[in-house]
């Protein structure tokens, strides 16, 4: 179980460290968003295919992995966009009404069984989600970018859910990588950057973390069981605020830190309900 833990803080660590790489590449180098997004999936699905177990092009003849990848690439390419304006501390809770939206449409969708408490939980993480965001007249454009990135990786996530078993987690994650990188072919060719030092090492630091974060999360899944570990996807929140903090300088204000302690707490109860 310690390994299993220790896997998911590492996990968990990787994942906002790549996407503050795509940051300083939006920001410092001049990198347009679905360029990161795009040669995040291409260089994920390169360091995959190597490992494709048989059976994982037959994948691509079911019409819902192409959906998913749609998704996915809409949600990559939009949390992209929210890192070029606003601070990874307050893109990452905006990002985390995903979960949220999920459990909503696989209860519509996939008739999965809906508790009050649970439900209730699911209202305050939004409540929390309300608190980072504050919708008004002058809300950042870079949070509504992010809660759209959310709203997408919530469809993801319950088309995750309605694929289970459709094959290994390799093959599915060859699948979403290598598709939603066909999606995005024509739009990260007529943004390629010029290829310095600089650029080409935030790139592929932006595009491994991703990659080694949701595979050891994956593995960590595999030591554990869910329930214990899955509670632990909320230490990203905390990795965000550590690295905007490290990297850029950036802190969360007054009722960010309320509604990240609203969604962590929420999260934590609900997840504890499974």
């Amino acid at each position: 179980m310690f390994r299993a833990v220790l896997i998911m803080f590492v996990a968990m660590s990787l994942i906002p460290a790549g996407d503050s790489a795509g940051k300083l590449l939006t920001t410092t180098q001049g990198v347009t968003p679905v360029f990161v997004a795009w040669s995040r999936f291409v260089l994920g699905a390169l360091l995959v295919l190597p490992f494709l177990p048989a059976g994982t092009w037959a994948l691509m003849r079911d019409w819902r992995i192409w959906v998913r990848a749609g998704a996915l690439a809409c949600g990559i390419t939009s949390i992209q966009t929210a890192l070029q304006t606003a601070d990874v501390a307050t893109v990452f809770a905006a990002f985390f009404i995903g979960p949220m939206f999920s459990y909503v449409l696989a209860a519509i969708f996939l008739r999965e069984p809906v508790t009050p408490l649970r439900s209730l939980l699911i209202l305050a993480g939004f409540g929390g989600v309300f608190m980072v965001v504050r919708p008004g007249i002058n809300v950042e454009p870079g949070v509504l970018w992010a809660v759209a990135a959310g709203l997408f990786y919530g469809a993801f996530l319950t088309m995750s859910r309605w694929l289970t078993g459709a094959g290994s987690p390799i093959a599915l994650i060859f699948s979403q990588l290598s598709l939603s990188a066909l999606f995005l072919l024509p739009f990260g060719l007529l943004n390629l950057p010029v290829m310095s030092a600089s650029v080409s090492a935030l790139t592929l630091t932006s595009a491994a973390c991703s990659m080694l974060g949701n595979l050891l999360l994956l593995y960590a899944y595999r030591l554990a069981p869910a329930t214990k570990i899955a509670p632990l996807v909320y230490f990203q929140l905390i990795a965000a605020v550590v690295l905007g903090w490290a990297v850029f300088g950036d802190l969360p204000d007054t009722w960010t830190w309320a509604g990240l302690a609203v969604i962590v707490a929420a999260g934590l109860a609900s997840t504890r309900l499974r």
